[in-house]
């Protein structure tokens, strides 16, 4: 199968306006870098280490709860901690549909940019 048909077959399983937005795209590399769970501040911290983007942890955690509800992340409770006063940390990592979703992501980006780059050697 060529790579735009395969792009296309892999597309075709998510439903319409199903394509990450940039912030869930970040979050959700964040979360594959971290490898296995991690709460939002930790999330937060990467992005910002990496891309040098300041974001707020409201965005963060509204972003991590979005991808919950369609089944890219999911989320447990962890234990209780004095640093937090006695509260527990709510730690996120990437199912296997968020995983799906990042593939789709990065072919749609990759056809889409494919030929592009001698437009951008005068920028």
């Amino acid at each position: 199968m060529t790579f735009p048909a395969y792009l296309f077959y892999i597309a075709k399983q998510m439903n319409r306006g199903e394509l990450l937005g940039s912030l869930e795209h970040i979050i959700l590399l964040a979360l594959a870098r971290l490898d296995g769970g991690a709460h939002g501040m930790i999330v937060r911290r990467e992005i910002e280490e990496r891309t040098g983007r300041n974001i707020s942890i409201g965005a963060v955690y509204a972003t991590l709860e979005r991808l919950e509800a369609k089944g890219y992340v999911s989320s447990v409770t962890g234990e209780p901690t004095p640093e937090r006063g006695g509260r527990a940390k709510r730690l996120f990592r990437v199912e296997a549909a968020g995983k799906r979703a990042l593939q789709i992501s990065e072919q749609t980006l990759r056809c889409m940019t494919a030929g592009l780059e001698s437009r951008w050697e005068g920028i």
